[in-house]
C-alpha cells in the first residue's frame, strides 16, 4: 500500500549517490595503492633476480677459474713427466748403445783371435803335410834308386857270368883241332856273347829310362800334393777396423704447454628495478585520472 509519508524515489537516489560518492574515492585510491605496491613488488623481484643472476655468474666464474687452474696443473705435470721420461729413456738408450758397442767390439776381437788360431793351426798342419810329402817323395826316390841299383847289380853279375861263359867257350874251342871248325866255334861263342850283351844293354837302358820316369812321377806327385796342401791352407786373416763408436742424438727441444685461461663468463643481463616503480606509479596515476573522469561523467562529482 502506498505510503505517502515514506521516502520518495528522489530521496533514495540521493542517498545512493551519496554512498557511491563516498566509495568511489576509496576504490580509486585502493587501485592506485595496488598499482604502486605491484610496482614495488616487481622492483623487488627484479632486484632479487639480478642478485641471483650475479651470484650464478660469480659461481660460473669461480668454476671456470678452478677448471683452468686444474687444467694448467695437469698440463704442467704431463710436461714434467714427458721431460723426465725422455731424459730417462735417453740415458738408458745411451747406456745400452755403449754396452752394445763394447759387446760387439769384444765379439769382433774374439772372432779374429779364433780365426787367427785356426790359421796358425792350418799353417802348422800344412808344414807337417809338406814335410810328410817331402819324406814320402824321398823314400819313394830311395826305393826307386834301390830298385835301379838291384837292376845294375844284376846286370853286372850277368855280365860277369857272360864273361866267364865266354872264356869257357873260348877255352873249349881252343882245345879243338886247328882249322875252320875251331875258328867257327870261337866265332859262334863270341857272337852269342855279343847278342847276350846287346840284350842286357837294351834291358839296362830300358830300366834306366823307366827309373828316370818314375823319379819324375815322384817329383810331379810331390808337387801336386804340395799344391793341394797349400791350396787347402787358410788365408791369413786380416784384423777388421774397430767398430764406429756410438754417437748420441741431439737432445729433444721441449715446448712448454700454453697456459689455459678461464672460460669467459659474460655479465648477466640486469633487470631494471626502477621501471616497475615508474610503471606502478604511472598505472596508479592513470587509474586515478580515469576513475575521476568516469565519476564526473556519471555525475558523481
Amino acid at each position: 500500500m502506498f505510503n505517502p509519508k515514506g521516502p520518495s524515489l528522489i530521496e533514495e537516489q540521493l542517498a545512493v549517490s551519496g554512498l557511491e560518492m563516498q566509495i568511489i574515492p576509496f576504490l580509486i585510491g585502493a587501485s592506485a595503492v595496488a598499482s604502486i605496491v605491484g610496482g614495488i613488488s616487481a622492483s623487488n623481484q627484479a632486484r632479487q633476480n639480478n642478485q641471483r643472476a650475479e651470484q650464478n655468474a660469480n659461481q660460473q666464474r669461480s668454476a671456470a677459474r678452478e677448471q683452468a687452474e686444474k687444467t694448467n696443473e695437469y698440463n704442467r705435470n704431463v710436461f714434467a713427466a714427458d721431460q723426465a721420461n725422455y731424459y730417462s729413456n735417453r740415458a738408458y738408450e745411451w747406456e745400452t748403445s755403449l754396452k752394445n758397442y763394447k759387446y760387439n767390439q769384444g765379439i769382433q776381437d774374439y772372432n779374429f783371435l779364433q780365426t787367427a788360431r785356426q790359421y796358425q793351426s792350418s799353417v802348422e798342419n800344412t808344414q807337417q803335410q809338406l814335410t810328410y810329402n817331402s819324406m814320402a817323395a824321398l823314400e819313394a826316390r830311395e826305393s826307386e834308386q834301390a830298385s835301379l841299383n838291384e837292376i845294375l847289380n844284376e846286370d853286372a853279375f850277368q855280365r860277369e857270368s857272360l864273361l866267364v861263359e865266354q872264356l869257357k867257350n873260348q877255352g873249349q874251342a881252343a882245345l879243338m883241332q886247328a882249322g875252320n871248325s875251331r875258328a867257327k866255334a870261337i866265332q859262334s861263342a863270341n857272337a852269342q856273347v855279343g847278342r847276350d850283351r846287346a840284350v842286357m844293354k837294351a834291358s839296362l837302358q830300358s830300366a834306366r829310362l823307366q827309373s828316370e820316369r818314375n823319379m819324375r812321377d815322384i817329383s810331379i806327385g810331390r808337387f801336386i800334393d804340395d799344391q793341394n796342401v797349400t791350396s787347402a791352407m787358410m788365408l791369413k786373416p786380416d784384423r777388421l777396423a774397430d767398430l764406429p763408436t756410438p754417437i748420441q742424438a741431439p737432445e729433444r727441444i721441449f715446448v712448454a704447454p700454453i697456459e689455459a685461461s678461464e672460460a669467459f663468463i659474460p655479465a648477466p643481463l640486469q633487470q631494471s628495478t626502477f621501471a616497475p616503480l615508474v610503471q606502478g606509479i604511472g598505472s596508479a596515476v592513470g587509474g586515478i585520472v580515469g576513475g575521476v573522469s568516469s565519476a564526473k561523467a556519471a555525475g558523481l562529482f
